[in-house]
């Protein structure tokens, strides 16, 4: 692979810092040295410079080395690893700079301890092999961080959809149709929205719209409610409105080809959701519920059905809204899919504000709590076959003796079938915000002790256990084989 013209610079300048470092000089010692001044040296050692020949030659003498040596791109073996990382191209494809990290600085923290650092990378990719880990897990994963680093809530975007509302006058007190924000993609961006174009392709029914950026051709599928085509619309608008050049073209994604696209879709989604649920008409709305003097599951679902907007879109918008205006910092969210018949269920979706909260994903086939509301509302679906299943939980986890209070939506997947989907949002019960609201006291909402997976969980008189407690049984044979160690150490001592 051809370097790019950067990377030869950082390679030289990784080999000239270990070449100093191994003559026990610093970099006023090379500039005595060599004549060169230190912040010269300093730059070419960052990656920032490339000294001309004469310099370069000027180095090799002072650090007894060849000239070849110095302007080669091989490295040896301490250093070939950050080598491989800057060929591979790696350090393009994540997104340093959302995080605040130059991508000078962590080379910089590589070639400190290469040999230390390179058995940490090699660590990680062997964890993601293993686990089945790809570049577009990586991706949505750093998209999550991102979520949970900002507490789920992006002002800049909130403002573009009320600065956006106003220039096209959308009254947000009242819910938007889809039909006014097709009328707007229509008029303003030039689409040309095309129904039920995708139902005539066999193979793509998991699709709800493809996007044709030649032709500007919105294709759509017509398993689509009304809500779902407005946040499709919408989303459409967020594109736009927002300036996204770079983005996926279909909805449901079918891969993510870099972050910039995981990223573009995100905030997409974003615009679309503050779009059909407006901040302050949830605001008033969640006020008026959390002055409630008694939990009411009636009350919710009905705040719920009054926007124009699936149950995931609720959820996720409630992310939003619940820890930056109402101070619930401490909460997760979880999408499950399950196909009818399977033993296995699938958590594809997960945020945790503001801490890591006790139910995570996992990627080594372990099976998660039965007793969890999510899997409950999934279960019951698929027997029901109703359009909407709604639950409520005190979870309390088994280790931690955390409660949260859970709530979940299950409906049915319209683009697969047989399959099906729940929707849940957990609430760590805190006594300060018990005492804030009464109502997260004085409810009737069944308690149930829970874990986060079988093979984890200690609790012993489990009527719906998937699978034993190995890791639980594991922990307690090492435990056994420790005492018993002590107490033989101690007859011999």
């Amino acid at each position: 692979m051809v370097l790019k013209e950067e990377y030869i610079r950082l390679i030289f300048g990784l080999k000239l810092k270990q070449i100093r470092t191994k003559r026990n000089l610093s970099l006023f010692g090379l500039s005595k040295l060599s004549g060169l001044s230190k912040s010269y040296l300093n730059e070419i050692e960052n990656g920032k410079k490339y000294p001309k020949r004469d310099k370069i030659l000027i180095l090799a003498e002072k650090l007894e080395v060849t000239y070849d040596e110095m302007v080669s791109t091989k490295l040896d073996k301490n250093l070939a690893p950050i080598g491989e990382i800057l060929q591979s191209g790696i350090l393009k494809e994540i997104p340093l700079e959302v995080f605040g990290i130059a991508e000078s600085d962590l080379i910089n923290i590589i070639s400190n301890a290469p040999s230390k650092v390179n058995a940490f990378i090699s660590t990680i990719i062997e964890i993601a092999q293993n686990y089945n880990l790809g570049i577009e897990s990586f991706y949505l994963a750093a998209l999550r961080s991102l979520q949970e680093a900002e507490n789920n809530y992006f002002p800049e975007i909130e403002e573009a959809v009320l600065q956006f509302s106003e220039a096209y006058q959308l009254d947000l007190s009242e819910n938007i149709k889809s039909m006014e924000l097709e009328e707007i993609l229509v008029e303003e961006y030039g689409y040309t929205i095309v129904p039920d174009a995708i139902d005539q392709s066999p193979g793509l029914e998991n699709l709800r719209s493809i996007y044709v950026p030649k032709s500007k051709k919105l294709l759509l599928s017509s398993r689509m409610d009304e809500a779902q085509k407005a946040f499709i619309f919408a989303k459409e608008i967020g594109y736009n409105y927002l300036e996204i050049s770079t983005r996926p073209y279909t909805f449901s994604w079918i891969e993510f080809k870099s972050f910039d696209e995981v990223l573009s879709n995100f905030q997409a989604s974003y615009f679309a959701g503050a779009l059909c649920i407006p901040r302050k008409r949830l605001q008033n709305e969640l006020k008026k519920f959390l002055q409630l003097k008694k939990w009411d599951d009636k009350e919710m679902i009905n705040m719920m059905q009054s926007f124009n907007a699936s149950p995931e879109s609720f959820y996720q918008r409630l992310t939003n809204i619940l820890p930056n205006d109402f101070n619930f910092k401490n909460l997760f969210f979880l999408r499950f899919t399950h196909e009818e018949g399977a033993p296995k269920y699938y958590l594809k979706k997960e945020l945790h504000i503001t801490h890591h909260q006790e139910p995570h994903a996992n990627e080594i086939n372990e099976h998660y709590c039965r007793r969890w509301v999510s899997l409950k509302t999934l279960m019951e679906i698929s027997t029901t076959k109703k359009s909407h299943v709604f639950n409520t939980q005190i979870s309390e986890y088994e280790n931690s003796k955390n409660q949260y209070l859970v709530i979940s939506s299950a409906t049915a997947d319209p683009f697969k079938k047989g399959h099906y989907r729940s929707i849940s949002i957990g609430i760590l019960l805190t006594s300060s915000l018990q005492k804030k609201y009464p109502f997260l006291t004085n409810h009737n909402i069944p308690t149930a002790k829970v874990g986060v997976t079988c093979e984890s969980c200690s609790i012993t008189d489990c009527d719906v256990r998937a699978a034993a407690p190995k890791r639980v049984l594991k922990a307690a044979s090492f435990k056994e084989t420790v005492l018993k160690v002590e107490e033989l150490t101690k007859k011999f001592e």
